[in-house]
């Protein structure tokens, strides 16, 4: 259960066995509201299959997503960083799912401890900064029909599912965007073969069409945290492998 969070399967295997006491399955239901505003962080989430949006509210009441994370993440980061509160930010349920919920403290004091730790964290960190300018960027510069294939495709990337429960209100507002310009997009995407769309409801398929038709900005993101997280994970396990086969031979 642990290593289903991509994150957490990257820490050592000490780590987690030290960390195991402390963490907690938790359900988490669309709309649900994490870290909100101002609020001091108590504790963070790794989310399993769950997923969830880094959302801005601004003073007239209008929000807009600026990332979007699930079983790649965590959820608070800015606890560890030096930062017990958020600002603006908010984590917002869109995807109903489980994560694995750690008090901040403890998370806290093993990364001033472990160096491993730090690594990853710091390393997850330089990935979330990269997503969050390139959607920034994205929301800027691309047709909207490719940014709904790029959320598509990152919401897949974060729960693992291809059947996804969305409604256009929420599309909408996540990407910035009005309902009507959002149903013109899903159509397009419908009729080209990549999604099928009904009430309350998104199911892709054919998603490396999907992936073509979209801009570069999923696969800049992916590629960015793979760089910097999956080959730690690798790195682990050939170095390990090496060590059994030394032992082996000695």
């Amino acid at each position: 259960m642990l290593t289903e969070n991509r994150l957490l399967a990257a820490l050592p295997q000490e780590v987690l066995e030290r960390l195991a006491p402390h963490l907690q399955l938790v359900a988490l239901q669309a709309g649900t509201r994490l870290h909100e505003a101002g609020e001091t962080i108590q504790a963070l989430y790794f989310p399993i299959d769950c997923g969830l949006s880094i959302t801005i509210t601004m003073s007239d009441g209008r929000t807009a997503e600026t990332g979007l994370t699930g079983k790649r993440d965590v959820i608070g980061i800015n606890a560890i960083m030096g930062g017990c509160t958020t600002t603006q930010t908010a984590y917002v349920v869109q995807l109903p799912g489980n994560a694995i919920k750690i008090n901040a403290n403890v998370l806290l004091d093993e990364f001033d401890s472990n160096k491993a730790v730090r690594d990853v964290l710091l390393r997850y960190t330089q990935a979330l900064i990269a997503q969050l300018s390139q959607t920034t960027a994205c929301n800027s510069l691309h047709p909207l029909e490719q940014r709904l294939a790029r959320w598509l495709l990152e919401a897949h990337d974060r729960v693992d599912k291809k059947n996804l429960r969305l409604t256009h209100e929420l599309l909408s507002e996540m990407l910035g965007v009005r309902r009507a310009g959002v149903t013109q997009a899903a159509q397009k995407l419908q009729e080209s073969g990549f999604i099928q769309y009904g009430r309350g409801s998104v199911h892709i398929l054919d998603l490396p069409a999907l992936e073509e038709f979209a801009c570069e900005c999923f696969r800049t993101v992916k590629d960015e945290y793979d760089r910097l997280i999956v080959p730690r994970q690798r790195l682990s396990r050939d170095n390990q492998a090496i060590r059994n086969s030394q032992q082996a031979l000695a």
